[in-house]
């Protein structure tokens, strides 16, 4: 049975049906005249599963997750997939300074908070405004003090699938007192497909001549460093694990690559990384208005999760490149503001772009 037969059969509808406090969950379907599917749940407003045609047009499920609701609520992973709110990444000791005081948010990352703390946007259920065959659109309104971040905030998240295999991820979002926001998709990719294996020789691309190092705790230190003669200069094409090994202290710190990459100034017509599935052929361009990129190479992945093809999701079997701002940008004033006022609309669209 090929992946595709596969996903066929373990991605069931009626496995994602249930409640959480009385709010539905189920699972949609986006799909274009080019034969690429999408499925979504709304717990999480989260990609369940990215299935594109390959270099010899066999469907291929690149992004990594689970066949039921069930394998969500009880996996050890928790953000496959999801949509990352309040704030995606990290915030130093869950400390903020705004509007002259200090804010207090959850902290569920060692000392620091993580993708919005222990309740994020990821483990709740969304309401769903509007599906139908290529777009979805999933609302969620976060009452003030949730987690600790200031300001009631209604958030929406559209999905949009076009015939030129482009999955667009929209989000708009008000409030009604200064906060901070930082949204994201969190998905987990192998473009070679889910379970296969290493994702150590896709080649990737990214357009960014700086990048924000961190400390030992993966907090940024503030400052904006260049990329050239080191590890992270991805400007030209170079395989993920060509120099993910290097006797470099950023690496170490990171287990890998976990860093942000300060994007150059691009227009949106202008793809901002680009990554190719050594086996698959597979490609997938990222187009964004986002300031910041942060990849990620499964570092902490540990086989500890079976994922919907049945495979385990061993280290370095999937990796993530969420458009974002920067992390901790709360706390540090040189980054690109993170502020959100009060009934100013926050709106950022991101695509991601498949062919072969």
């Amino acid at each position: 049975m090929n992946q595709a037969q596969r996903l066929l059969n373990n991605l069931q509808p009626a496995n994602f049906e249930g409640d959480i406090g009385g709010r539905r969950i189920g699972l949609f379907e986006l799909t274009n005249n080019t034969g690429m599917r999408v499925f979504i749940t709304n717990y999480g407003a989260r990609l369940v599963s990215v299935q594109v045609p390959d270099k010899d047009k066999r469907p291929t499920d690149v992004v990594a997750g689970f066949d039921s609701l069930e394998g969500y609520l009880q996996a050890p992973e928790l953000y496959y997939g999801a949509i990352i709110g309040r704030y995606s990444n990290r915030i130093a000791n869950g400390l903020f300074p705004l509007g002259g005081k200090t804010h207090e948010v959850t902290v569920n990352n060692g000392t620091n908070t993580l993708h919005g703390g222990k309740k994020g946007f990821h483990s709740v259920v969304w309401d769903i405004a509007r599906a139908d065959t290529t777009e979805l659109e999933a609302r969620y309104f976060s009452g003030n003090m949730e987690e600790g971040f200031p300001g009631n905030l209604l958030v929406k998240v559209t999905y949009m699938l076009t015939d030129d295999n482009c999955l667009k991820i929209s989000f708009e979002a008000k409030a009604d007192k200064y906060t901070i926001i930082n949204l994201s998709n969190h998905a987990f990719f192998n473009l070679n497909g889910e379970g296969s294996g290493t994702i150590l020789n896709h080649q990737v691309q990214i357009k960014a001549d700086n990048y924000t190092p961190v400390g030992n705790n993966l907090i940024p230190t503030g400052e904006i460093d260049t990329v050239a003669n080191t590890p992270f200069d991805f400007r030209s094409a170079a395989t993920i694990g060509s120099r993910i090994n290097d006797h470099n202290v950023q690496l170490k710190s990171g287990g890998g690559y976990d860093h942000n990459f300060v994007l150059n100034k691009h227009a949106w017509r202008t793809p901002v990384a680009r990554v190719k599935g050594d086996i698959s052929g597979i490609i997938m361009e990222i187009f964004t208005d986002q300031p910041g990129l942060q990849f990620y190479t499964g570092n902490f992945m540990q086989g500890k999760n079976t994922l919907k093809c049945g495979q385990k999701d061993d280290y370095r079997t999937a990796f993530a490149l969420d458009t974002q701002r920067f992390p901790d940008a709360p706390n540090q004033p040189s980054f690109p503001s993170a502020e959100l006022k009060p009934g100013q609309l926050y709106k950022t669209t991101t695509c991601y772009k498949f062919s072969s």
